[in-house]
């Protein structure tokens, strides 16, 4: 038995501040571009008003992406595009700044941040800091075996909850949230066709790198065989995520769940994350509220999840590279939504601001009036 209660979850959430969302909406009607005519971002606006509980909305200035990193032991059925194990390669192609979170992080100013869960390489390999919260070296082998046994679940939920509490306390005032995993797609469509009592071929995308027929065959059996397993303990989300889920998606649960705790918005990137938010929605039905979907990955089972959670993408370009990197493409549009919010002049204030200005005109016109007389005057008198 685990000695978590993830129950006490759903008492210590609240949803973001729903009287300061009203005051931003009616401070966004006196503003002097019309209601509706900046689209979505008057609702990101809004919506970070109350996360934020401020009016006017506060910039973005301390985002951080957060990336949990795990290998999955399915990827051993071929499920993957990626050999089985090689995860830790992917880890530091972005600690080496390779990988394209990595290149985009760095034009936008933002540090990332790699935590490995459950990497399938000997941890000397990676800086003592990313492997600190590490609970084994892989996960099993979800369609004949668990991921994980219950304490190793428990222990990287914990380690989520650490890491949102450290982020937080650290002024992280927004996260961009990713997974660097081998076989985290095939989990991730598990989790979610389980939660939302779908069959396997409805949840089974290509993943990241794209797989042929063969292989999508392959990872729907993969699916087929791990949902079996799921739906016995669907009422036990821990016990899920141990049986089908791994120790990334364990934390990322986790981490998503103590960030609502914290009030710290976080932006998910696909469908890894989405299996993890919808799972930790079964725990808390608030915390969706402090989370925001930062593009559509194309992968049916992300599709599936949001619909579920009643969450909107923020873009559709088509992205599904992973490793937070569509989510991080949403960054610039989530502090555009702030800035207009915070900065854009209320209609008084723009009046006084054009009465001012044509006082000045006026004023600068009858000095040159003036200026022209006493130089004709001074020319009569010559």
């Amino acid at each position: 038995m685990s000695a978590l209660n993830l129950d006490d979850f759903t008492d210590l959430i609240e949803r973001p501040d729903g009287g300061v969302r009203r005051d931003a909406e009616a401070r966004r009607e006196r503003q002097s571009v019309p209601p509706g005519a900046l689209g979505r971002l008057d609702d990101l606006g809004e919506w970070l008003a109350a996360a934020q509980s401020a009016v006017p909305v506060r910039p973005i200035t301390r985002p951080r992406v957060v990336l949990f990193a795990g290998d999955h032991g399915i990827a051993v059925r071929d499920v993957s595009a990626r050999p089985a194990g090689t995860a830790g390669e992917l880890v530091r192609a972005v600690l080496d700044g390779t990988s394209p979170v990595a290149v985009l992080a760095r034009r936008l100013d933002v540090p990332v941040r790699v935590v490995d869960m459950g990497l399938d390489c000997p941890p000397e390999e990676l800086p003592a800091e990313v492997g600190r919260h590490r609970v084994r070296r892989g996960s099993g082998r979800i369609d004949v075996e668990d991921a994980l046994t219950l304490q190793e679940a428990e222990a990287a939920f914990r380690a989520g909850v650490a890491v949102a509490d450290e982020e937080a306390d650290s002024g992280t005032d927004l996260v961009v949230l990713g997974d660097v995993s081998v076989g985290g797609t095939t989990a991730a469509a598990v989790l979610i066709a389980a939660l939302c009592g779908t069959d396997a071929s409805v949840v089974t995308g290509r993943g990241g790198r794209p797989i042929d027929d063969l292989a999508w065959m392959r990872k729907c059996a993969a699916v087929r065989d791990a949902l079996r397993r799921a739906r016995p303990v669907l009422g036990d989300q821990l016990q899920l995520l141990a049986t089908v889920g791994g120790a990334d998606l364990a934390a990322m649960t986790g981490f998503l769940l103590q960030c609502a705790v914290r009030k710290t918005p976080v932006v998910l990137d696909g469908v890894v994350s989405a299996a993890c938010a919808l799972v930790a929605q079964r725990v808390a039905f608030r915390a969706p509220d402090w989370w925001l979907a930062g593009h559509r990955s194309g992968e049916p089972a992300q599709a599936k999840a949001l619909d579920r959670m009643a969450v909107e993408p923020l873009l559709d370009h088509g992205v599904s590279v992973g490793e937070g990197t569509g989510a991080l493409l949403a960054l610039p549009l989530v502090q555009a939504a702030a800035a207009l919010a915070a900065e854009l002049p209320e209609q008084e204030d723009a009046q006084e601001q054009e009465q001012e200005q044509e006082q000045e005109n006026e004023d600068e016109a009858g000095e040159s009036g003036g200026n022209a007389e006493e130089s004709a005057h001074s020319g009569a008198q010559t």
